[in-house]
Formats: C-alpha cells, structure tokens, sequence
C-alpha cells in the first residue's frame, strides 16, 4: 500500500511525562483515517509532529516516500500537505471571499481546480463569504476553513478535530468536503470525539491509547474490536449479524446510530 504520509516508532516527552512512544500513523490516498482516542492520549501532538510544530524525540516522519528529518509545515505545504488545527485558521481582517481568492492566485492556481466561489458553494457560504470570519459562528468559521483546502485541493489533509462544537447543519458541511476531497485522491488524518459523524466519514481507524497506536481496520472492524469498544466506547462488540445496542449514554447511542447509518 502507497502511503502519503507516515509517522513510525515516534516518541514524545513532556518534561516528566511521556505522552508517546512507538507510535505510528499512515495517510493513504483516496482514504479518511480517524485518529480516535481519549483526551491527552496524543492525537493531536502526533499532528504538530507530523507538520513540525513540534519535534519528536524518536522516530521520524515521512511524506510522499521523502523521510523529514525536521518536518516543516511551510515545506510540506509547498508539496501539498494542508493543516487544519484546532484553532481558528482565518485571518480576521479579511472576508472569507478575498482569503480564499488569494489563496488561489498565490498558489498559481487561476484556471482549474475547485475556484473560491465552488468552495463556497459546496460549503453552503454562497451568502457569507463577503464577511469577515469574526462575523461568522464557529460552525461557519470551520465550513470557511474547509472551503481553503477546497480550493488548494491537498493531497494530504490533517483536521484536528473538525467536528467538534458544530451544529448538524455545519457537521454534514464538513462531512461532505472531507468525502469530497477523499474522492479527489487525498488522503486525510482526522480526530475528534463526535464518533457518529467521524466512523460516518471514515475508511480506517487507528486508535491513539497509552502512549502508542494501534491500527483496527475499517470502521467496521473497529466495531468489533472487543478492547477498543470495552473501552473507549463503553459498549461491546457487535456481532456480525447484531443490529441493536442498549442506548446508555452518549457513547452508546452514537455507536447505535453508526451501526445503523
């Protein structure tokens, strides 16, 4: 299997705490990788590693077959890596409109490809895009940030957390651009707690638990993964022909409609 971007054996300490170590994360094409996993477990430190916000104390990084002694974000987005962390990306002086135009002119990008005003169109902010993001709600700030990588078409996506504090209406926005992009050929990192939408959008789960990863297969397989649902889902594994979960809390009732969607 082609990977587009790989972390393998990292290590990472903070002062006297070691949040990772031997931990390991795959991007492959046409493909969204749920990063799944509790609180302070490491996702998003495996992504600021990945783009060199921060270094790793072992291990290395590699994109697009090229190992990054010292991953930088500006290189890698040259090479068409797109970051989305889970702050607000927008510069607030400008409206959404202009951003997005002039991402495109200073990416070279004037004829083909998604144009700013399909971006926003498929995002659902044909009638906001004049405004500045601090006119924006939160839901609709996230949909402008994936309008960006719409329009810089990535061929490697990592969203920290794009689901979280959304509204229905602005989670099926970004659900829809994230699948988007999938069948463009990108492959994509994603994490977060809201499982119903994330196992929705996802190919394959890696879970993120005591300092390393482990990889579980489709959303599918992670559903019968007795550990995993014992203990990140609170619900156990569904039998292959087991259709009903027992709604007790969040968790399960999410993990009831994943089942069903």
């Amino acid at each position: 299997m082609r990977y587009l971007l790989e972390l393998d054996s990292v290590g990472k300490r903070f002062g006297g705490n070691q949040v990772l170590h031997a931990a390991s994360l795959w991007a492959t094409p046409s493909a969204v990788t749920y990063l799944v996993g509790r609180g302070g477990a490491g996702k998003s430190t495996m992504l600021r590693i990945a783009t060199g916000a921060i270094a790793a104390d072992s291990g290395y990084v590699r994109f697009d077959g090229t190992t990054c002694f010292r991953p930088r974000l500006h290189r890698l987005a040259r090479r068409s890596l797109f970051y989305l962390p889970d702050r607000d990306l927008l510069s607030r002086r400008m409206t959404v409109r202009r951003q997005l135009a002039l991402t495109r002119r200073l990416l070279g990008l004037s004829s083909g490809g998604v144009s700013e005003t399909e971006a926003a169109d498929q995002l659902g902010l044909t009638e906001l895009v004049d405004r500045l993001p601090g006119a924006l709600s939160e839901g609709e700030r996230r949909r402008a940030e994936l309008a960006m990588a719409l329009v810089r078409n990535p061929r490697c996506l990592l969203a920290d957390e794009p689901f979280r504090h959304l509204a229905p209406t602005d989670a099926e926005a970004v659900a829809g651009a994230l699948r988007f992009l999938a069948r463009q050929g990108c492959g994509i990192v994603i994490t977060g707690h809201e499982v119903t939408w994330l196992f929705g959008v996802a190919d394959r789960v890696t879970w993120c638990t005591s300092g390393t990863t482990q990889y579980l297969g489709t959303v599918a397989e992670a559903r019968r993964h007795w550990r995993f649902c014992r203990d990140y889902l609170g619900v156990r594994p569904l039998e292959a022909n087991e259709r009903d979960l027992p709604a007790a809390g969040d968790l399960r009732q999410a993990y009831k409609d994943v089942d069903h969607a």
